[in-house]
């Protein structure tokens, strides 16, 4: 039979089939190509429609397959708020989802298509492409203690998704089989501040341990894809940088926010938008847990720097205004002087 790519025309058309005989293929269609208007030779091997239109039909699969190969089965440890936030984007891109954590969250895995395993042996059975530490960074040790690696494909890919990056690469590297690739992660957004998308938020990560085979990349760059897939400006940066670019920025904002936080201010009716804008800091930062912010501070050997500059820097401004609050009263002083002396 020919195929369409030997045909001698570029633009086929289409005539009914001219034998009587009942097709016997009921699937296969019943038109004839004839190459520029002109009527087939007679005896010759009819052109069915739908074999000239395989090669289109093979590029639709060959893409089909390729979508598929590209989707995970993700396994997130740790199935709090942002363990939910996360997984509402993975299911919507099409990958499979299994959920664990210590507190019962089976409702809110079903709500978006994911399986809700209690126990860590079970999960773990599934052999997940990946597994996403999604815990709070106070339990991330005890929680990575607590599964069962042994389960485990010897080619899983663990990713980690905490506000520090240190702490959990060395986590990972200490009690990680050699066989286990390791990729360290830092959405630095949440479910407020990406309330209304993630494109322009920024993704960092740092391919700590990946081998060197091409379906071991393809997996750690597909999941990667579905941070950039959603417009998500990509980091590519160090643990260690990460940390210390951080603490300057997200500890410092947390530790404004719950200071002012202290003060229980409240909305007047002249609100300036400076005014406004601290309140909103305090309930943007106060609205994380606690846990967060304490483990900002004790898995970031940074914090702790920033703490002491950050009280430097208070008392030398308290220390500038006090000086010239001093000197204004000393120059009062001295004029109240000269002017009873004067008199």
């Amino acid at each position: 039979m020919l195929s369409s790519s030997s045909l001698p025309c570029r633009t086929p058309s289409l005539l009914p089939n001219p034998n009587p005989n009942p097709n016997p293929n009921p699937n296969r269609s019943l038109l004839l190509l004839r190459p520029h208007g002109r009527c087939c030779r007679r005896g010759a091997p009819p052109v069915l429609a739908m074999d000239a239109a395989q090669p289109f039909d093979f590029e639709s699969r060959a893409s089909d397959l390729l979508e598929r190969q590209s989707k995970l089965k993700i396994a997130i440890v740790g199935f709090g708020n942002f363990g939910q936030f996360l997984a509402r984007t993975f299911a919507r891109q099409g990958h499979t989802l299994l959920a664990h954590s210590r507190s019962d969250h089976s409702a809110a895995a079903a709500s978006v298509g994911a399986a809700f395993f209690r126990d860590p042996h079970d999960l773990c059975e599934c052999h997940p492409d990946v597994v996403l530490l999604a815990t709070s960074i106070l339990s991330a040790e005890r929680v990575l203690r607590s599964l069962p690696l042994q389960r485990l494909r010897r080619s899983t890919l663990f990713v980690d998704v905490l506000s520090v990056k240190e702490f959990p690469k060395n986590l990972f590297l200490q009690l990680l089989p050699p066989h286990f690739d390791i990729l360290c992660t830092h959405p630095m957004f949440g479910p407020e501040s990406a309330k209304d998308g993630w494109a322009g938020l920024p993704f960092v990560y740092d391919k700590v341990r990946l081998a060197d085979a091409d379906d071991r990349l393809d997996r750690c760059a597909n999941f990667l894809d579905i941070f950039s897939r959603e417009g998500c400006r990509m980091v590519e940066m160090p643990c260690g940088e990460h940390d210390e670019i951080a603490a300057e920025s997200q500890f410092l904002t947390h530790t404004v926010g719950r200071v002012v936080a202290k003060l229980d201010l409240k909305p007047t009716p002249i609100n300036t938008k400076g005014y406004e804008m601290l309140l909103k800091l305090v309930e943007n930062t106060c609205s994380d847990s606690f846990d967060l912010y304490n483990g900002l501070f004790m898995y970031n050997k940074n914090s702790t720097e920033l703490l002491e500059r950050l009280d430097v820097a208070f008392d030398s401004l308290k220390k500038e205004l006090f000086g010239r609050l001093h000197d204004r009263l000393r120059k009062q002083l001295f004029e109240s002087s000269q002017s009873l002396t004067g008199s």
